[in-house]
């Protein structure tokens, strides 16, 4: 599972013209699961999302979380991410989990960070989707599990 999460002052996700999903302060996550993906990984994740200090104190400090800032979550499922770069210039997803178990995961994924107190939007999964955000920083980071 591989997730790029961004500090954001707001985000959005469309599909069609449609907004699917609009947040303020908060994190946009863009979810890869890839072959071997238990749900093992999704708790660890959303217990490493939830706990993350990565917005600023008073002092200017990164060092408060999501629940500390009453922050939301924009989560995109973003299969893409499991290319690494490597073997030629044509990316290959052969490493992303099938799609029909994705949608579970990403499901499962995304229930697990509401059941923490998070408010979670989210994207259209297996939709071509135009992702609008303002990054708070920058402030962006790559987690794999």
């Amino acid at each position: 599972m591989r997730i790029v999460i961004q500090r954001v002052q707001q985000a959005s996700v469309s599909v069609d013209g449609e907004v699917m999903g609009s947040i303020g302060n908060g994190l946009l996550l863009l979810v890869c699961f890839e072959q071997g993906d238990d749900d093992s990984v999704i708790h660890k994740s959303v217990e490493k999302i939830s706990k993350l200090r990565i917005f600023d104190d008073p002092q200017g400090k990164m060092n408060l979380d999501i629940h500390s800032v009453q922050g939301e979550i924009l989560s995109v499922s973003q299969f893409t991410l499991s290319w690494d770069g490597s073997g030629g210039h044509r990316p290959s997803f052969e490493r992303s989990m099938a799609p029909q178990e994705a949608r579970l995961k990403y499901a499962l994924f995304n229930r697990e960070l509401r059941q923490n107190g998070l408010i979670v939007k989210e994207g259209q999964f297996g939709s071509f989707m135009k992702v609008s955000l303002i990054n708070d920083g920058p402030v962006t980071f790559t987690l794999n599990f």
